[in-house]
């Protein structure tokens, strides 16, 4: 059994076909390579709204582990252009998990979201025999807009251009480093281990999603924004791809790999392509707001790169490298899962 998603058929007989209830207010609801639903609520206004797992990885700490959960969660309600506002968490703890623990977690989450603007509505809290770390619950986030002021990934256009943020596979870089630091840091050496030690610090897509639209929207600007998770870089560009019905060329080798993402996917044995990459943004915008685009994302100290193009005249998206020209698809599985549960049973730490 593969860990993390299920594959791409599986969706598509279960989550993506069976929907409860028809409703003519649900304008997006479950589909592939989109990070967000939207709801019609009437008077011209739409709810945007976005569930994902809350984590506690016990080598990361209850803190980090907070905010990373939470930001990860803002980030894909963020891709709509939207400042998230509202959330609600169910927590279901493994049984060991101390009052003391718990309390440092959730003093964490208060605190970030103070720092996004979010207030928390309620959920659910309990233990629970078989609960187990990493993931210990969910949070649904949750913002409104007018009907024309929100973006999805399905809404790139014909002749845009595409914008990677940061690197490839920033999310495998951040959290395996902080779950085996002494083993990474062994490998990588004190000064590039420093540097990968502050990716977890450092992301802030919900920042860089809504300096982007700063530059415009549809028409005037940004398109559509895909947060990079799992999968990494080539299940974005596909998602997107797909999701807006374009095809288009990608260069491969201008997706940017930094150098302690190329040490620490050789230790774990990663394709940086296929890793987890929360914490990088695929942006689609129109070919005359690029410029401005990457401008913005830079003032704030975020690497922008164009890395290829979408064409209603392509029948598929292509990566060109090198090697040749092939057809990007879904990856068969991210093997940042299988590498982190390895290391777990090697006694990395």
């Amino acid at each position: 059994m593969h860990l993390g998603k299920p594959s791409p058929e599986t969706m598509a007989s279960t989550v993506w076909r069976l929907t409860g209830a028809k409703s003519h207010a649900v304008i997006v609801g479950p589909m592939p390579g989109v990070d967000v639903a939207v709801l019609d609520i009437g008077g011209g206004r739409v709810l945007i709204a976005n569930s994902d797992p809350v984590s506690l990885i016990p080598s990361v700490g209850p803190e980090d582990s907070a905010r990373m959960s939470l930001y990860e969660v803002a980030s894909d309600v963020a891709t709509s252009g939207r400042s998230p506002r509202f959330v609600m968490l169910d927590l279901n703890l493994p049984p060991g998990m101390s009052n003391q623990v718990l309390s440092r977690y959730w003093k964490a989450i208060n605190r970030t979201c103070l720092e996004l603007g979010v207030s928390i509505l309620g959920g659910h809290t309990g233990r629970f025999e078989g609960c187990d770390y990493s993931i210990i619950g969910g949070a649904t986030m949750w913002t409104t807009c007018r009907r024309n002021e929100f973006l999805t990934s399905r809404m790139a256009r014909d002749d845009d251009d595409l914008i990677f943020t940061r690197s490839a596979a920033y999310g495998a870089t951040s959290v395996l480093t902080r779950a085996f630091p002494r083993t990474v840091r062994k490998h990588l050496g004190p000064s590039i281990f420093d540097r990968a030690w502050k990716y977890l610090q450092g992301a802030n897509t919900v920042n860089d999603s809504l300096s982007a639209v700063k530059a415009g929207i549809h028409q005037h600007g940004v398109t559509a924004i895909h947060d990079v998770t799992e999968g990494g870089s080539l299940a974005a560009i596909d998602e997107m791809a797909r999701a807006s019905k374009l095809g288009g060329t990608v260069d491969l080798e201008s997706i940017p790999i930094s150098e302690e993402t190329e040490l620490i996917c050789k230790l774990f044995r990663l394709d940086p392509l296929t890793s987890l990459g929360e914490g990088s943004l695929l942006i689609a915008c129109r070919p005359n707001r690029t410029r401005r685009v990457i401008e913005i994302l830079q003032s704030i100290g975020t690497k922008a790169t164009v890395i290829g193009h979408l064409s209603s005249g392509t029948r598929g998206i292509f990566g060109v490298s090198r090697r040749g020209r092939f057809r990007i698809r879904y990856p068969d599985r991210d093997p940042y899962w299988n590498a982190y549960w390895r290391a777990l049973r090697k006694g990395w730490s």
